[in-house]
C-alpha cells in the first residue's frame, strides 16, 4: 500500500470530539487505499501546563527530566487517537518515540533526529494494520533517555517519517486552510497559495510566519518530501491546502510569493567600534555563545570619524535580534569589552522595529524588485533603517508602529492578491 503521513496538531486533537473528527480523515485515507502514519500533537494548552508544572517543582531542573514529563502529552493523544480508530473499525496501534525507536541526539529539549527504525512498523503493517499513531515531538538518545525536539517539533517528526518510509506526501493539518499571500489578519487581501517552493517556505517561516516549523521545513528541502498544508476543520480532498514541493513542480512562479513580518524585533548598533581583522569574530562569537540569534547586519563608518583629520580606524557595528535576546545581548558585549576582546564607546539600543520581508524564486529572474519595494515604502512615509538581501528575498527593519501599513502596501505593490 502507498503510505501517507498525517499530522494532527494541538489545535487539531484539542479535545475527544476534534480527536474523532481528526480520526474521521485517517479513516477516509485509508478507505483511499493508504497505509497511513499519523504524527499527533500534545493536546492544547497541554505542553505549556506540563512545562509550567516542571518550572514550578523545580526551576533548575534536570533536562532529562524535564523531556521525561512534556514529552508525555503527545503520549495520551497517541493513545486516544489509536482508541478512537480502532472504535471506527480502523486497524490502528500507537507509538511512542522510544518504541519506533526514533534515535535522536543527547540535546535535552532541543534533539534533532538522526535516524528511524522502519521494521516494527513494517511489520504491523504487514500484519494488517492500517494505521500507525506516533507521538511526535519526541525520541530516543544514545544514552536510553527520552528526549524532545523543541517547540514545534512534532512537524519535524511527520518530515523524518515521510523521509524514512517514502511516503506519497505528508499532510499537516492546522487551524488554517493553507499558506497565504501574508497573514490575513493584517492584509484582508491575503490569497491562499495552491503551491509554494521549498525554498520560498523555508524563508517564510524563518521571517516570522508560524504555519510550519523552520526545521520540518529544512527536512523536506533535503528528503523532496511533499508537504500540504490544511485545516482540520473543513471538509478537504486532493485539491485542498496549500503544497510545498520543489520549484520544477511549479510551472510559473509570481515575482513575488509572499509577505512576511516578524513584529518584535531590536536594532543593537556599537557606536566606533575599532575597525580591525576579527572584529566581527570577537562580537559575535559570544553572542553566539550566549544563544542571541543575530539576523541582520550592516557596518559603517562611524560618525566619528568622519570629520576632518579624524582616524579612519573605526566602524559603527548595527545587527538586529528578537526583542526578549537584548538582555543576554548586552550582557555578553559588556562582558567581552571587559575582557578587553572588544572596544566600544556606546552601545544603542532600539526595542520598537519590525522586520518586513517580501519573499520570491522568481526574484532571481526579475530585476527591480528591490526599487519597487522601496518606492512602496516611501510612498507610504516608511522610513528604513536596515536593509539585507539574499537570492529570493528583501528583509527591511522599521519601526513597528509603521509594521502593517508596510505589509499592506507591500500587498498591493506585489499585487499578491491575483491570482497566478
Amino acid at each position: 500500500m502507498p503510505i501517507l503521513v498525517m499530522k494532527f496538531g494541538g489545535t487539531s486533537v484539542a479535545d475527544l470530539a476534534r480527536i474523532r473528527a481528526a480520526a474521521e480523515k485517517v479513516r477516509a485515507e485509508v478507505a483511499r487505499g493508504h497505509d497511513v502514519i499519523v504524527i499527533v500533537s500534545a493536546m492544547a494548552g497541554r505542553t505549556n501546563e506540563l512545562v509550567g508544572w516542571v518550572n514550578e517543582t523545580s526551576p533548575m531542573y534536570d533536562a532529562r527530566e524535564y523531556d521525561a514529563v512534556v514529552s508525555s502529552g503527545e503520549n495520551v493523544t497517541a493513545g486516544l487517537m489509536a482508541l478512537t480508530l480502532q472504535e471506527m473499525d480502523v486497524p490502528a496501534r500507537s507509538w511512542q518515540g522510544w518504541q519506533v525507536p526514533i534515535h535522536t541526539t543527547s540535546a535535552h529539549g532541543a534533539a534533532r533526529i538522526e535516524g528511524i527504525d522502519r521494521a516494527a512498523i513494517d511489520a504491523k503493517f504487514a500484519e494488517g494494520f492500517r494505521v500507525a499513531v506516533i507521538a511526535g515531538f519526541q525520541g530516543l538518545s544514545p544514552e536510553g533517555r527520552i528526549t524532545t525536539l523543541g517547540r514545534g517539533g512534532s512537524d519535524t517528526t511527520a518530515v523524518a517519517f515521510a523521509a524514512a518510509f517514502d511516503a506519497t506526501r505528508c499532510d499537516i493539518y492546522t487551524d488554517v486552510d493553507g499558506i497565504y499571500t501574508t497573514d490575513p489578519r493584517i492584509s484582508a487581501k491575503a490569497r491562499k497559495l495552491t503551491r509554494i517552493s521549498f525554498e520560498e517556505m523555508l524563508e517564510l517561516a524563518s521571517l516570522g510566519a508560524k504555519v510550519l516549523q523552520t526545521r520540518s521545513v529544512e527536512l523536506a528541502m533535503r528528503y523532496k518530501v511533499r508537504l500540504r498544508v490544511l485545516s482540520s476543520f473543513e471538509d478537504t480532498d486532493e485539491t485542498s491546502g496549500t503544497l510545498v514541493c520543489d520549484e520544477d513542480e511549479i510551472m510559473e512562479s509570481k515575482v513575488v510569493s509572499g509577505v512576511a513580518h516578524s513584529r518584535d524585533e531590536a536594532k543593537l548598533t556599537l557606536v566606533t567600534v575599532e575597525d580591525r581583522p576579527g572584529i566581527a569574530a570577537a562580537i559575535f562569537g559570544p553572542l553566539a555563545e550566549a544563544g542571541v540569534n543575530v539576523d541582520m547586519i550592516v557596518q559603517n563608518i562611524s560618525e566619528q570619524a568622519q570629520g576632518e583629520g579624524a582616524p579612519r580606524e573605526v566602524t559603527d557595528m548595527t545587527f538586529s535580534c528578537p526583542t526578549d535576546q537584548v538582555g543576554r545581548a548586552r550582557k555578553a558585549l559588556e562582558a567581552a569589552q571587559a575582557r578587553g576582546d572588544i572596544r566600544f564607546d556606546a552601545l544603542e539600543v532600539d526595542t520598537e522595529v519590525s522586520k518586513v520581508s517580501v519573499v520570491g524564486i522568481g526574484m532571481r529572474s526579475h530585476a527591480g524588485v528591490a526599487a519597487r519595494m522601496f518606492t512602496a515604502l516611501a510612498a507610504e512615509g516608511v522610513n528604513i533603517k536596515v536593509i539585507a538581501t539574499s537570492e529570493i528575498k528583501i528583509s527591511v527593519l522599521i519601526d513597528r508602529r509603521y509594521m502593517e501599513l508596510a505589509v499592506q502596501a507591500l500587498h498591493d505593490a506585489f499585487e499578491l492578491d491575483k491570482a497566478d
